[in-house]
């Protein structure tokens, strides 16, 4: 089964599977792309809600992955749903490639090259420049905003 986020509307991803995807994703979409939800919708594609339980299991893998503040709630709920119903995720954001890998859950791109491999972000004050391998509001060594930094 296939579990379609947005681009999978938009750049009218077709498959003989059968697919799946959540009530958020809808609200994502406008003009043709939303008609095509709706389309599948109609033509027996199954809308899942995921349970709070695989959620919060896929928030904790975005945390410790340092991909949580990029994941918006669909994004979250749309790996989630991939793992419970142990489908495939079809999507071209890289965050949620990274997240669906932490938790052996296959993807599948669409109009972009997949990632090439799975990162660990760390964090780094912008103002002592100290790194964390955790993200938090603020450095609690100078009180200065944290940034996103790439591991490589």
């Amino acid at each position: 089964m296939y579990v379609l986020d947005s681009s999978a509307f938009i750049h009218d991803f077709h498959t003989t599977e059968q697919t799946a995807t959540i009530p958020l994703v809808r609200e994502e979409l406008k003009d043709e792309s939303a008609y095509r939800y709706d389309a599948m919708e109609g033509s027996g594609m199954h809308i899942h809600i995921p349970n709070d339980d695989t959620t919060e299991k896929v928030q904790r893998a975005a945390r410790e992955s340092g991909d949580l503040d990029v994941l918006s709630e669909t994004d979250v709920r749309l790996i989630a749903a991939s793992f419970e119903l142990d489908g495939v995720l079809v999507t071209d954001d890289y965050a949620m490639q990274n997240v669906a890998e932490k938790l052996n859950v296959d993807v599948e791109v669409i109009a972009r090259e997949g990632i090439d491999e799975q990162r660990h972000w760390t964090f780094q004050c912008q103002g002592c420049g100290r790194e964390f391998d955790e993200e938090k509001d603020r450095c609690p060594i100078c009180g200065s905003e944290l940034a996103r930094k790439n591991p490589s």
